[in-house]
């Protein structure tokens, strides 16, 4: 046996065992992981928030009290401090509370993202976060004293106080909840540090017989009058609290003061059940796709697609253990991008497969054949998945939650298929090969409208004009319903709240849209879902708490067994902030691919590729209007995939129509074109017919948490294919007989019929 061959094979076991390896423990059920080493068996993929339940805060950090007057580099570090001390703080009380495996990390400039898995009711938690807990102790002020009026946390009086901070919370050592032995009442007890206890010593020993107050966040506590020295370094801190005020108190005083106020301007949280059920749904839906995409390819290459399918199989286990080794958490958005990865790594296998169907069919020996196929389908494949991989990359950076989810599962599937696609399929054909006899390869598959019987290739350019007419009149319309009747955008948009409603079934609305507007809501309630979901949305407002609670009790005063598995709240700030990167991520989208095209293609083609794009973009939002599909964040996910996707299917046609035109020079470019397309007519359909398989049993079965992904992905399959044959070339076409004037003065006058040399430069990228 060929030594080379050997080392690769050994190389690439080794690869796959240690992937495999690495993907084992997610993959197993818990009960089988229970006889695993520890270390191994924490080796798992970590479930996202909309998986497993619980809640995702975000939280601003208001330094503008910080920075006032202030400007440039100044300014950028005092809020950098502040939002670093802030960190470390939300993190102390967070580890207070007991809340388990609590993540907290910095968002933006002035973010503080807290996920808190299976924390369903986050009203403590953000009540412990949002209290700055300045504490200050100041004497009262004597009578024509310059005096500093506070008012009383809780019996409605004003103090007035001598501004001169004696002591601060910066002082404490400890604070506990504990118990007054003559009142009974629960108080604070807290302890000083040495520097403290001095400084409190000498206060009440000079100050016997004065008030002194206690300050909390510009509340006066309690004032007490100082009885006698107090030396110990231990005070006690009365106000008409409860246990449990007291205890947060405590809690508060321990894990130190903010240094600027935090403000809730984003919340979602999952119940436990509606995690689980987003988990068999997404597992369901995968399986099913999977299953369609294998079942497909054998169907269609027979033997040759048993390889294909295990270069899949392998490349998904591959996926789920790099992304378990980076320590990646798998969202719902996660899990759809990782079908939709298992249809866009078939791509490579069946563009290998046509390739060497091709050679094989022009009367190369196997191997010959094979050789030649992957060469030649190495770039197209390189090209098509760095277009991809720049939209993910960019949803990435603009992305936020699980939607960054959806893009590290598809930018981790991508480059994983470049190597189960190119390498692992490749060794697993040449060991095929080497145990059939020597002679011509036959690859099995349908004719699809006898394009390899033709002696001409079809005629699409006959019909250029009318697909370019077409295109931008549904393209006009689309961009004409955004005006009217709109776009039906969701909260991520247009800010507020999202209460997700769950009731028996066929429990009539009207009752529950009446009890809202008793309860004085202004509120609007639709189905949402299987028989008996609902949503209630509500505009954005400062008293988001208050009015939650107000629709739970009016809609459970009419169900009383009514659930409410999710709440979603986005500040006007967040949302104006998610409207300006969506934007963004989605023009960087269309000037990245078209750059890569520009350097990759000649002129025309690029310019083809961009305004193709546009339309099929334009025609997809009218589908949002059309269908009434929510447009949220992960719609926008959806348009970024669509991007990627559409300039991928083009890569594939372009990069054949620069080889036709190398191989045959002399020829004219709509002949070019139309033998191009007819080639590629097998790949074209198979591979959006795979991707599309891939996906719609999600489509069909998911439900609304992922309608806003999965039937525009589907929507878009289908326009990005059609438009790679009708669209962009013969606007290719079109463009390359107007180039530009220069260009034209290079090269001597030709029959203005003659289309030969319009691929003068960039033809060869």
């Amino acid at each position: 046996m060929n030594p080379r061959f050997t080392l690769r094979a050994l190389t690439y076991g080794l690869i796959i065992l240690l992937g495999l390896a690495a993907a084992l423990p997610s993959l197993l059920p818990p009960a089988w992981r229970a006889g695993l080493p520890d270390a191994y068996r924490a080796h798992t993929l970590t479930l996202g928030l909309d998986l497993q339940g619980g809640s995702h805060l975000l939280m601003r950090v208001d330094t503008d009290a910080l920075t006032r007057g202030k400007h440039g580099r100044e300014a950028a570090e005092i809020r950098d401090d502040a939002v670093a001390r802030s960190l470390e703080v939300v993190r102390r009380r967070l580890d207070e509370t007991g809340v388990v495996e609590p993540l907290i990390t910095r968002q933006g400039q002035d973010g503080i993202v807290v996920q808190l898995p299976g924390v369903t009711d986050p009203g403590h938690i953000k009540a412990l976060l949002g209290r700055t807990a300045r504490l200050t102790f100041h004497l009262m002020a004597a009578p024509g004293e310059t005096a500093r009026r506070l008012p009383g946390a809780d019996d409605g009086r004003t103090y007035p106080l001598n501004p001169l901070t004696l002591l601060d919370g910066g002082n404490l050592e400890d604070a506990r909840l504990g118990f007054d032995p003559r009142t009974h009442q629960p108080v604070v007890n807290f302890r000083l540090d040495d520097a403290g206890a001095k400084k409190f010593a000498d206060i009440t020993t000079h100050h016997v017989g004065d008030r002194f107050a206690v300050v909390l966040d510009g509340e006066v506590i309690t004032a007490p009058v100082i009885r006698s020295p107090i030396t110990a370094g231990r005070g006690q801190i009365s106000g008409g609290f409860d246990a449990r005020e007291a205890g947060d108190l405590a809690l508060l005083l321990r894990a130190g003061a903010l240094p600027a106020p935090l403000q809730v301007v984003e919340q979602r949280t999952v119940g436990p059940d509606l995690g689980g059920d987003q988990i068999r749904m997404g597992i369901t839906t995968g399986l099913l796709g999977a299953a369609l995409v294998l079942g497909f390819m054998v169907a269609v290459y027979r033997r040759w697609g048993l390889i294909a399918n295990t270069a899949l199989v392998i490349n998904l286990g591959l996926v789920v253990g790099l992304l378990a080794s980076l320590g990646a958490t798998l969202t719902l958005p996660g899990i759809a991008g990782l079908i939709l990865s298992v249809g866009m790594a078939v791509d490579a296998n069946i563009l290998i497969n046509e390739r060497i169907r091709e050679e094989a069919r022009r009367g190369r020996s196997g191997q010959s054949a094979l050789r030649a196929g992957f060469q030649r389908a190495y770039a197209t494949i390189l090209d098509s998945n760095i277009t991809t991989l720049i939209a993910v990359g960019l949803l990435f950076q603009f992305g936020t939650g699980p939607v960054r989810g959806f893009a590290v599962t598809m930018a981790v599937g991508l480059l994983v298929s470049l190597f189960t696609s190119i390498s692992v399929t490749r060794l697993l054909m040449e060991w095929r090969l080497r145990k059939q006899a020597r002679g011509t390869l036959e690859l099995p598959g349908p004719d699809w409208l006898g394009a390899e019987r033709r002696r001409q290739p079809i005629r699409f350019m006959r019909v250029g004009a009318t697909g370019i007419v077409l295109s931008v009149v549904l393209s006009v319309l689309s961009l004409g319903s955004l005006a009217w009747p709109g776009l039906n955008t969701g909260i991520d948009f247009q800010g507020g709240v999202a209460l997700e409603v769950h009731a028996p079934p066929h429990t009539a609305i009207a009752p529950l849209r009446q009890a809202l507007a008793d309860a004085g809501l202004d509120a609007a309630l639709q189905r949402f879902g299987a028989d008996g979901q609902y949503r209630v949305r509500l505009p954005a407002g400062a008293d988001n708490d208050a009015r939650i609670a107000t629709a739970r009790t009016a809609l459970t005063g009419v169900v009383p067994d009514a659930t409410f598995p999710r709440v979603d709240v986005v500040g006007p700030s967040v949302s104006g902030g998610f409207v300006e990167a969506s934007l963004l991520a989605l023009l960087l989208a269309g000037l990245g691919m078209f750059v890569y095209l520009r350097l990759r293609f000649a002129p025309h083609f690029a310019w083809a590729a961009l305004v193709t794009l546009m339309l099929d973009v334009s025609k997809t939002l009218g589908f949002f209007v059309l269908t009434g599909v929510e447009f949220n964040l992960t719609a926008v996910a959806a348009l970024l995939t669509l991007i990627g996707y559409s300039v991928n299917d083009k890569v594939v046609v372009f990069d054949r129509m620069r080889e036709n035109q190398a191989l045959e020079p002399d020829r004219p470019l709509r002949e070019i074109i139309d033998l191009s397309l007819t080639q590629t007519l097998r790949r074209t359909l198979f591979t959006s017919l795979t991707t599309f398989l891939a996906i719609l049993p999600m489509g069909l079965a998911g439900g609304p948490a992922v309608a806003s992904f999965a039937l525009p992905v589907l929507f878009g399959i289908v326009v990005g294919t059609s438009s790679s044959i009708w669209i962009a070339a013969p606007m290719a076409l079109w463009l390359a007989r107007r180039r530009p004037a220069e260009q034209e003065e290079e090269a001597p006058p030709a029959d203005p019929d003659d289309e030969r040399a319009l691929f003068a430069r960039g033809d060869r990228g």
